[in-house]
């Protein structure tokens, strides 16, 4: 003979109410933290990859254009240093 027991299907079905409760609330959790992670990082001011090579590719331009400037400027320099110096005219005062 089995009996009934109302007390212990009440509590399962309270115990069952109270999981579907928690999963729904932390998928609702879960959910605006996303959505705040949305919009913190879309505040954020990133650049994109295109963007962050064309700045790369500029800077490597600017770096070769003055190394060149500076062997340029030391030939010079040393060109200079070779040359003998002119005497200047006397001036009358």
């Amino acid at each position: 003979m089995q009996t009934e027991n109302r007390l212990f299907d009440d509590f399962a079905k309270l115990m069952n109410g109270v999981a579907g409760t928690l999963a729904g609330a932390g998928r609702e959790a879960e959910a605006q933290m996303r959505e705040r992670m949305r919009s913190f990082l879309g505040g954020a001011d990133f650049v994109s990859r295109d963007e962050f090579e064309a700045v790369k590719a500029m800077a490597a331009a600017a770096r070769d254009e003055a190394d060149a400037l500076k062997a340029r400027v030391a030939a010079l320099e040393a060109g200079a240093a070779s040359a003998p110096v002119p005497p200047r005219p006397a001036t009358e005062l």
